[in-house]
């Protein structure tokens, strides 16, 4: 909980996701790589001036996504982007690389200043649309102390969406999080079945009564539903709601990004 807390200077903080135009090399490329940038500090922008307490970036357009690793015109540019949005915001900035190239955004955030990533694949081992995505703790610990970025959060998915959980149908959720804290997460998180989808408000209390370290809701968090989550976690991704319609391939809405904000701080 301290590396939670000296990342994160309010209670509950809002992490809001930019969603990066597809990157070099992968099948929807179709923008430069100025496009890109300008693109991700505009939407950086309109998350600061409607009130944000976090951004974290990702490469979901990279569809479809490489298993565990990620080619350095991939790592390089978001790299730069996290850079940028940092220097622009000076906001606590995450990134995540998919599919569960934690190394590579490791080295990413450790050589842009920003202060934590989202892994997939921690612990256990899981079916995601990429195949099978093996535990990664033991490796991706040893790689952080090695580069000499122990000051970064690893946050930590457990039964992630978009996946199969049949190989540990038998290890609960509560158990998956006690493995990830016994290995040394800097906290987990927990989503529904994908994207946009509510995350169950009675998985996320059990994992509160039973832990002592940060549990982060990972999705379908919304204007409607906020106050269920607000005393039953320690902070919130959200991504879709705060798109136009709340999809999220559509624009970033500075008036659905404020609205929420003014909700939650109120």
């Amino acid at each position: 909980m301290q590396k939670f807390k000296s990342i994160f200077k309010v209670e509950k903080p809002v992490i809001g996701m930019i969603h990066l135009k597809a990157l070099p090399g992968t099948p929807k490329y179709k923008f430069d790589s100025s496009h890109i940038i300008d693109e991700a500090l505009r939407e950086a922008k309109i998350y600061n001036d409607a009130g944000i307490d976090a951004i974290m970036i990702e490469n979901m357009h990279d569809v479809p996504y490489l298993k565990g690793e990620v080619g350095h015109e991939v790592s390089s540019l978001m790299t730069l982007v996290a850079y940028l949005i940092k220097q622009q915001t000076q906001l606590p900035i995450g990134i995540q690389i998919l599919a569960g190239a934690n190394k590579e955004a490791l080295a990413a955030a450790n050589s842009s200043g920003a202060d934590f990533i989202r892994a997939e694949g921690f612990v256990y081992a899981h079916v995601a649309d990429e195949g099978l995505i093996e535990a990664q703790a033991g490796e991706l610990l040893r790689y952080r102390k090695q580069i000499d970025a122990e000051h970064i959060a690893i946050f930590t998915d457990i039964k992630k969406k978009h996946s199969s959980h049949a190989l540990t149908n038998d290890v609960s959720l509560l158990d998956t999080a006690k493995a990830a804290q016994f290995f040394l997460s800097d906290g987990v998180i927990i989503t529904g079945s994908h994207t946009g989808v509510s995350t169950s408000t009675n998985d996320l209390k059990i994992l509160k009564e039973s832990l002592n370290f940060p549990v982060l809701v990972g999705s379908g968090i919304t204007l409607e539903n906020v106050n269920n989550y607000l005393p039953i976690c320690d902070a919130m991704i959200v991504g879709s709601h705060f798109k136009a319609k709340g999809y999220w391939e559509n624009a970033l809405s500075y008036e659905r990004v404020s609205r929420f904000m003014e909700m939650v701080k109120g």
